[in-house]
Formats: C-alpha cells, sequence, structure tokens
C-alpha cells in the first residue's frame, strides 16, 4: 500500500480509494460468501463493506493493516446483517411432481453455488501460520454448509482463525471480543464443522483435473439419457443428492433412484443439455430443458462433489436468475439432436 495513495483516499479521492481496495475486493465478497452462502448476499454486503470503509478511512489509523481493517469491516457487516434480519431464506418451490419422502428436510435452503471465474485474481495472500484449510477446500460447498449450520459468531471465528489465519489476538479484536472468548468459540466451532461435514458426506479425495471432467462428462451423459442405473453407478454408497432452495435431501441408493425415477417420468420427451462450468471449485454442470426443436431455458445448475472417481454428493440449484453470473446464456437454440 502506498502512502500517497491512502493520503489521497484519506482526502476524499474517489478514484484513490478504489485503487486501495481493488485489490481485496474479490477476497472480501468470498468471505461475505462464506459466511452467508448466498452470493446474491456476498455481493450486496460487499457494496456495504466498501461503503463504510469510504465513510471511516478518515479515521484508519493503520494500527492493522489495510486488509485486516477490510475483513473486520465485512466480518461486522455480515454478523450485523445476519442479527438484524436473520437468514434471508428463499420460499420453498412447489415441486411439479409428487417427490418420494426425502431421506431428511434440510434448513440450509438459501445456499447458493459461487463461481469459480470470481475466485481468480485474488490476490495470492498466504493464510496466515495457524490456519488449518486450504483457500479451494475453504469454499467447497460442504465447508460453506458447514458454516451455515452454526451460529454466525462461530463461523466467524472459525473463519478468521482456521482460513484465514488471523491470530487469536487480532480476531478477537476484529470481533470485539477476548482471545481467551475466542478460543473457546472456536473449539465449538470447529467440533460443530466437523461433525457436519462427516454428516453430509464430508471432503472427500479431489482427483486431478482431468479425472474431475471425466467424471462429470459421464454423469452428464447418464442424466440426460435418463438412465438411472448410470446415474446411480457413479454415486458413493452414502451420495447425498439436495435442491437448493427445495429443503428435499435424498441419500443413498435407493432413495436416490426413487427421486430420479419421479424426475425423469415427469420430464417426458423434453430434453436437457448441459454446459459444463465450475462452482466452488468444483465440477458443475448447467442444465437447460426444452420441447425436441425447441429453445431450452435454465433447468438448474448441478454441482458435484467428488471423491476419487466417484460422486459423493450432487447438488441441484434452482438458481435460475445466476446464470449470468456464470457467464451462461439464457437460453440455448434448438439442439441438432
Amino acid at each position: 500500500m502506498e502512502q500517497a495513495i491512502l493520503e489521497r483516499a484519506q482526502a476524499g479521492e474517489e478514484q484513490a480509494f478504489r485503487a486501495l481496495v481493488e485489490p481485496y475486493r474479490r477476497e472480501l465478497q468470498v468471505h461475505c460468501y462464506r459466511l452467508t452462502g448466498s452470493l446474491a448476499d456476498a455481493e450486496d454486503l460487499l457494496q456495504e463493506t466498501l461503503l463504510a470503509a469510504w465513510r471511516g478511512l478518515a479515521g484508519f489509523q493503520q494500527r492493522s493493516s489495510l486488509r485486516s481493517w477490510l475483513y473486520r469491516i465485512a466480518t461486522n457487516q455480515c454478523l450485523n446483517a445476519l442479527r438484524a434480519a436473520g437468514r434471508r431464506v428463499p420460499a420453498s418451490p412447489v415441486p411439479p411432481f409428487q417427490p418420494p419422502e426425502p431421506t431428511r428436510r434440510s434448513e440450509i435452503t438459501w445456499l447458493q453455488p459461487y463461481p469459480d471465474a470470481l475466485l481468480e485474481g485474488i490476490a495470492d495472500t498466504a493464510p496466515g501460520p495457524e490456519a488449518r484449510y486450504q483457500a479451494t477446500e475453504a469454499v467447497e460447498l460442504a465447508f460453506v454448509a458447514g458454516l451455515q449450520r452454526m451460529p454466525p459468531r462461530q463461523a466467524a471465528t472459525l473463519v478468521l482463525r482456521d482460513v484465514l489465519g488471523y491470530p487469536a489476538e487480532e480476531a478477537a479484536a476484529m470481533l470485539g471480543t477476548s482471545p481467551v472468548a475466542v478460543k473457546g468459540t472456536l473449539q465449538r466451532a470447529r467440533a460443530a464443522l466437523d461433525r457436519s461435514r462427516d454428516e453430509s458426506g464430508g471432503a472427500g479425495h479431489r482427483p486431478p483435473s482431468e479425472d474431475e471432467r471425466a467424471v462429470a462428462r459421464r454423469f452428464a451423459d447418464a442424466y440426460v439419457a435418463a438412465d438411472i442405473d448410470g446415474v446411480i453407478a457413479l454415486l458413493t454408497d452414502d451420495a447425498w443428492l439436495s435442491m437448493p432452495p427445495a429443503p428435499h435431501e435424498y441419500r443413498g441408493h435407493a432413495a436416490i433412484q426413487s427421486f430420479l425415477r419421479a424426475s425423469f417420468g415427469f420430464r417426458g420427451d423434453r430434453r436437457i443439455q448441459f454446459v459444463p462450468v465450475r462452482a466452488n471449485t468444483q465440477p458443475a454442470l448447467a442444465g437447460y430443458i426444452g420441447q425436441p426443436g425447441g429453445t431450452a431455458r435454465p433447468g438448474g445448475l448441478f454441482v458435484l462433489g467428488l471423491n476419487g472417481a466417484r460422486i459423493r454428493a450432487v447438488t441441484r440449484f434452482h438458481v435460475d436468475e445466476l446464470y449470468p453470473r456464470f457467464g451462461l446464456p439464457k437460453s440455448l437454440p434448438p439442439s441438432a439432436g
């Protein structure tokens, strides 16, 4: 950070302020996403963070780094938003067919995918020595969903300490508490995250990128062909299928097979096409559905959590409005097949 740019920004020069905060914009948005689980909320909270930073920059006395100061603002913007309004829980969609009884009903219906393209360009700032998680692991769906299942201050403490690697004293200052309180909160957060990830399939062994793409292609081929056995053969025995913002979740071959039978039956002669993308550092498929010879419209974005050469989690997001964030078109022309 150049002192001259800081001084110009503190004097009210907007261009200098933009130059000052731009290197941190994307990582701050990811931080807000981890704490809220929602791309839409993260975008809003990033803007609130930058506005608060602009208003408070004159009082920045450089007792910490600019990056730490911005993280403090972003963390508290997220906590204040969650405390003031609670979670922004979307309305549960009404299924167009009668789904089978789910294995469980998830309370984390606000979870949204995060485009890998928005992870590019983040400054290569190594986490502190006390970090326990790699940056890629800490944006995977299982990790982010686990954060959503704990109280927000627990989640914030875990992210500041175990993802970003801030020392206990600095994390305590960001959260307005004591290092002793941070230690106790962190212990509870770690235990809660371990339970959540174990229950939902946890973090599996990630295969090389080429193998990831091959598994995604096989899944797409089987799904397009309505080949239930082909889909099931790609899954681990305890795989989960979930569909935010719908609460229905299905675990294991029998439960998922039952759901696919109902879903493929409803599809009828409509055709589905997939466009490969990436979300949360994982392989993903953007679905488009349409009548034969007709325009195909968004039909769900599938994120695949892999364990080696098999799929341990299929998360089908009903997020048509987020397709543009992934650089995806709003429709596909009629297919030739």
